[in-house]
């Protein structure tokens, strides 16, 4: 297991090929934080990204999707009436607290642990130009198990569709 930071030096934003690349494996060192790939992976872009900013002062990550109606679920769910799943959207926001985890310097590949509550107010249609997902970190634990506790929400253009608090994710080690 190898330090994060000894292969990537951290910024403030991430283009979706620098995403893409992240999700081949080895961006923060070998056996750390991954992204998946496409058509899994949920976001085009990182806008932001911080150790002490969010609603918190723990750290905030914020991340957007652009919506094109061929995106691969419009088909599938619902024909007829096509939504966006919203465990896709939660597992955006667990996806974005594990980069969190690998770009902050935590080792180990990051896996969702759960989540308090989720809240559903609203949809993501083909008609939606712009999803934004933002999670503020309650809690940053470092040690033989990282783990990142937080809040996020989601964004069908400027509307938030949804809610989830206590967001959990883990950075496993071998």
């Amino acid at each position: 297991m190898s330090d994060p930071h000894a292969f990537h030096a951290p910024r403030s934003s991430y283009s979706k090929e620098e995403l893409i690349l992240s999700g081949q494996g080895g961006y923060f060192g070998p056996g750390n934080a991954q992204l998946p790939a496409p058509p899994m992976l949920m976001m085009d872009r990182i806008t932001a990204l911080s150790l002490d900013g969010g609603e918190f002062g723990k750290g905030s990550i914020v991340a957007e999707l652009d919506v094109s109606p061929d995106l691969w679920f419009f088909g599938c769910h619902f024909p007829g009436d096509p939504v966006m799943p919203g465990c896709l959207g939660l597992d955006a926001m667990w996806q974005m607290l594990g980069y969190w985890l690998g770009w902050s310097g935590s080792p180990g590949k990051g896996r969702a642990l759960g989540v308090g509550e989720v809240r559903f107010r609203g949809d993501v249609t083909p008609k939606t130009r712009k999803v934004r997902y933002q999670v503020d970190l309650r809690q940053a634990r470092r040690g033989q198990l990282a783990l990142g506790v937080g809040n996020g929400r989601m964004f069908s253009d400027d509307e938030c569709v949804y809610w989830a608090s206590d967001l959990r994710v883990g950075m496993i080690r071998p």
